[in-house]
């Protein structure tokens, strides 16, 4: 498989780093080790977020020690000044950095950036303020699609597209944005129906335990994944428990780049590493017992058996029939 083909795989860092500026760093070290292809932040201004009486998700609520959205998220929260740092690193460490913008001032720092592309989380899809911004833009752009339908996806779209965005431009990621999401909510056959329905890149943002529904994935066609990165998965916050370690994240990668490989070609044909086998594992036909010159072949005195040395047994009913040409052995290789 071609570079051109590769499953681009994101480590979604989000707000694993927890607010701390030394410990994005410190993932950014450890996600450029995993052979991942880009780390991913969010990117937002609290108050241009979430109101301050907003409640947790119950997925927050069980996380972390906060009792409103605004309190948690400000904890969270990485200035633009450190952002630029985190940017920075990542050049350093060749690694592509890539954010969700949760408001527009979010999204004009990022654009500020010249990033390769613009992540559209899930909770945006329906933010058509955003999405006009954004489509504006007409930069590349990975939208995941968790919580909406086809009609809302659809819909996005077209605001993408309406002010000014190519939609082969848009990327678009199957979600369940359920933290953990139960293997029976995966619904993995969606990727079918969005590649059908919109005849674009399709990719899976991962949100279960483990990473076999993203090995999975990519055999069914996706061509980005992304998964989330933690260095503790028992840190307190919202998203390391469903995270993936270094050792996890660097397994699925390997197992990914293994599946790609295991693609080939689409024509069925015997293999290099096959001939070498070929001959020993086929059959010819044999003398079942002894044969004397001139006797008719026939089902009682012929077998089929490895090594494929001689006539090959495909032609079995081509031999039934005709008269040995000399005395055969048992176990003797028939010619005619």
């Amino acid at each position: 498989m071609s570079n051109k083909n590769k499953v681009m795989i994101i480590a979604e860092v989000g707000v694993n780093h927890d607010g701390n500026l030394d410990k994005a760093l410190r993932l950014i070290d450890e996600v450029k080790k995993t052979g991942a292809d880009l780390i991913k932040f969010q990117t937002f201004k609290t108050e241009n977020l979430v109101s301050k009486k907003a409640n947790l998700a119950p997925y927050q609520r069980a996380k972390t020690k906060f009792n409103k959205q605004f309190d948690m998220l400000k904890k969270l929260e990485l200035s633009k000044a450190e952002q630029k740092k985190i940017f920075n690193y990542c050049k350093k460490k060749k690694i592509d950095f890539i954010s969700s913008p949760f408001d527009i001032e979010s999204l004009n720092f990022l654009t500020s950036l010249n990033l390769k592309y613009i992540k559209i989380p899930s909770g945006e899809i329906t933010n058509y303020p955003l999405l006009k911004a954004i489509g504006k833009m007409n930069k590349n752009i990975i939208m995941s699609t968790g919580m909406s339908n086809i009609s809302e996806i659809s819909t996005a779209m077209q605001i993408l597209i309406k002010y000014g965005t190519k939609k082969n431009k848009i990327n678009i990621l199957h979600c369940t944005s359920s933290y953990p999401t139960p293997k029976y909510e995966v619904n993995l056959n969606c990727l079918k129906t969005l590649e059908k329905k919109f005849k674009i890149n399709v990719g899976y943002s991962d949100h279960t335990i483990g990473d076999e529904v993203s090995i999975a994935a990519v055999a069914l066609g996706a061509k980005i994944i992304e998964k989330h990165f933690t260095i503790n998965k028992n840190s307190k916050g919202p998203d390391h428990d469903t995270s993936l370690n270094f050792k996890e994240f660097s397994n699925m990668v390997e197992k990914i780049r293994n599946v790609e490989i295991s693609f080939g070609s689409k024509i069925k044909k015997l293999t290099k590493s096959e001939k070498k086998n070929l001959k020993f594992v086929r059959k010819s036909i044999y003398a079942k017992n002894n044969i004397k010159k001139g006797e008719i072949f026939n089902e009682e005195n012929l077998v089929t058996k490895r090594p494929d040395l001689g006539i090959s047994s495909i032609y079995w009913n081509k031999i039934i029939g005709k008269r040995a040409i000399k005395n055969f052995t048992k176990d003797e290789i028939i010619k005619i």
